[in-house]
């Protein structure tokens, strides 16, 4: 658009140059041919071979007495024309402007105002992104979707029922008003989508633009606040005016916490932009003016920084809570993207959504398709078991980084590190069961002991998170206790981190500390924005953040001893489980268990030894070859 603008008016900018040089001087290379010199103008009318001359200005035009045509430029001289009356030459005269052609007269006084108001329309047309005009700043952005190009139903949309049946209602509205006006009840104004990243918000607005049969517009929070102030609440006003004119209608309006956040603040002026969108905002869907037929839809995953004023019932009638899906929920949406490839018999839906707690539907329609790109890189027609186990490792512990290299001492390290964190999870009767454990750098991290919960959980008891916190001290513990005090590394900064926050949740957040009692003293941590109160009040005294420091410092140091204890009473394990893991680098939590439990050691693994298999070992490709004591 930009490359096509600039081309035109380069183009109409030569051709209004070449067509002045034309009018200027049309018979210019004919004059060129026929200009003479003044002295020999002078010299052929002493001899008397000049006939007649047209003077313009300081220009004279004339014919010879042969009918040769000439040109010269004359001086001032002020007998020129006493000489050529004596030698009996016809004389005429004009003015200099007369002679030029009138269309360039006004090409030459308009041109360079032309220009200017050209180049403003230019400008203009490039600020405002091209659409409605060089005036059209206020119109709105809101696109109407075309129900032929990419329709997505409501049979695409699974995991989230009782979502779907609040925005089922809404089409049935819009189908048949009558079904529930017959009854005094009122069409709702307006439903608001909440749910946390990747439920399913936009593409449950998507089912229902295809299923509605009614006009659906769709924009932005973000499209509505521009550089210029007033732009946000005149393209809101012109949003409703098109949704009246097409009414019945929906209007979708993502990510509405750009233009919905609180106000009160008043830092940012009288007229800030943003404030003045809500307000308008406001006033349209519950003010004077009614606007009858037309739904107003809505999705955040920030519910809780929208102002008040727009959650109230008139506006926004309901709220529709999209979370993430449970373990019935994630098969149905698998099945929904499993259609999508060719998949294997032997993949059980239902085992790879038992072993995906916690995945929202974005993430496990990116488990589908990183399971289809293992398949296509192997060469593979179908889709097996084998590349969604991959696939779920991948996404939950990050890629395989086997180019690194480690010395013999650093892996060494990371196996007891890793094998400190499985035994003391294996004997924690509170802790979720082992997924995975290896010592094969993934992400960020250098080794993983990877948990999943074997069911989905609502909450944690007091006992689960005090086994988290031995669980994550239970590498720190275990490299003191192989190789002292002084060798311990910076590798436990991760679970440090984490078991603090978790200490720090269970003593302000949740009340889990006997001593601080069921009281919350976190308020005044939350974070400070402009469209909430500035001048937060300290909820707590400078004694009693001490006794949180000391409580938070009491739980981490529990967490601390219990890991201790496990690891001294269990240091056989601790070896056995470290140099299993030196050999194999990667064993499953089944694997883990039958060597603790049973002593038996893996068998369908022998070409994963290290003896075995040195390149594709990050300790054989260094030259290593740690040998495992039976």
């Amino acid at each position: 658009m930009n490359l096509k603008n600039l081309v035109m008016w380069a183009v109409i900018v030569f051709l209004t140059i070449g067509l002045y040089n034309m009018f200027k001087n049309p018979q210019g290379t004919i004059t060129q041919k026929n200009n003479i010199i003044f002295s020999e103008f002078l010299s052929e009318v002493d001899n008397g071979r000049v006939v007649q001359v047209e003077i313009q200005g300081n220009n004279i035009k004339g014919i010879m007495s042969n009918g040769e045509k000439f040109t010269t430029y004359s001086p001032n001289d002020p007998n020129l024309i006493e000489k050529l009356s004596d030698k009996g030459v016809s004389i005429s005269a004009s003015p200099l402007e007369e002679k030029m052609p009138s269309l360039l007269g006004v090409l030459l006084s308009w041109f360079p105002m032309l220009l200017l108001i050209a180049v403003w329309i230019f400008f203009m047309r490039q600020m405002q992104g091209g659409k409605g005009g060089a005036m059209g700043f206020g119109r709105s952005k809101a696109k109407m979707m075309n129900e032929l190009k990419g329709k997505v139903t409501f049979n695409d949309v699974a995991g989230v029922e009782e979502a779907k049946e609040e925005v089922e209602e809404v089409v049935e509205f819009l189908k048949d008003p009558k079904k529930f006006s017959r009854l005094g009840g009122k069409i709702p104004r307006g439903c608001l989508l909440v749910g946390p990243p990747g439920t399913g918000k936009t593409l449950l607005a998507r089912a229902i633009a295809g299923e509605a049969g009614v006009p659906f517009f769709t924009i932005s929070g973000s499209d509505f606040v521009e550089m210029f102030v007033g732009v946000g609440a005149s393209r809101v006003r012109d949003m409703f005016e098109q949704g009246k004119k097409h009414s019945p209608c929906i209007i979708f309006i993502d990510e509405i916490d750009a233009v919905g956040r609180s106000r009160g603040a008043g830092l940012g002026g009288g007229n800030d932009e943003r404030e003045q969108t809500l307000n308008q905002l406001l006033v349209e869907m519950d003010g004077f003016d009614t606007n009858e037929g037309v739904i107003i839809i809505a999705a955040t995953n920030r519910p809780d920084v929208l102002d008040p004023a727009l959650l109230r019932p008139g506006r926004f009638d309901r709220q529709v809570v999209v979370s993430n899906p449970d373990i019935l929920g994630r098969e149905k949406i698998l099945k929904v993207h499993a259609k999508k490839i060719s998949m294997a018999p032997d993949v059980n839906l239902r085992t790879v959504a038992r072993g995906t707690p916690g995945f929202s539907g974005a993430d496990l329609a990116n488990l589908v398709n990183e399971a289809a790109l293992l398949a296509a890189r192997k060469n593979k027609r179908i889709v097996t078991n084998q590349e969604f186990e991959e696939a779920k490792d991948k996404v939950m512990m990050g890629a395989e980084r086997r180019s690194m290299v480690m010395t013999e001492e650093e892996k060494r390290l990371t196996a007891y590190h890793e094998a400190g964190h499985a035994i003391v999870t294996l004997n924690e009767k509170a802790a979720y069961p082992i997924h995975k454990a290896t010592i094969i750098p993934r992400g960020r991290a250098l080794g993983m002991v990877m948990q999943l919960p074997e069911r989905d959980e609502v909450s944690q008891t007091r006992e689960q998170l005090h086994a988290q916190m031995a669980i994550a001290m239970g590498g720190r513990v275990a490299e003191e206790i192989i190789f002292g005090d002084d060798k311990v590394t910076t590798g436990a900064a991760s679970d440090i981190e984490q078991a603090t926050k978790r200490a720090r949740a269970m003593v302000m957040r949740a009340g889990l500390s006997k001593e601080l009692g069921p009281v919350a003293y976190g308020e005044n941590e939350e974070e400070v924005f402009l469209g909430r109160s500035v001048a937060r009040q300290q909820n707590m005294s400078e004694e009693t953040a001490k006794k949180v420091d000391i409580e938070i410092r009491k739980f981490v140091d529990r967490g601390y001893e219990r890991a201790k204890k496990v690891l001294t009473e269990k240091i056989e394990d601790l070896h056995k489980l470290a140099k299993a893991l030196l050999t194999y680098e990667t064993l499953s939590g089944s694997e883990i268990e039958d060597l603790i439990n049973k002593n038996v050691y893996p068998t369908n693994k022998e070409d994963l030894k290290v003896e075995e298999d040195k390149e594709s070992s990050a300790l054989g490709s260094i030259g290593l070859k740690p040998k495992i004591v039976h």
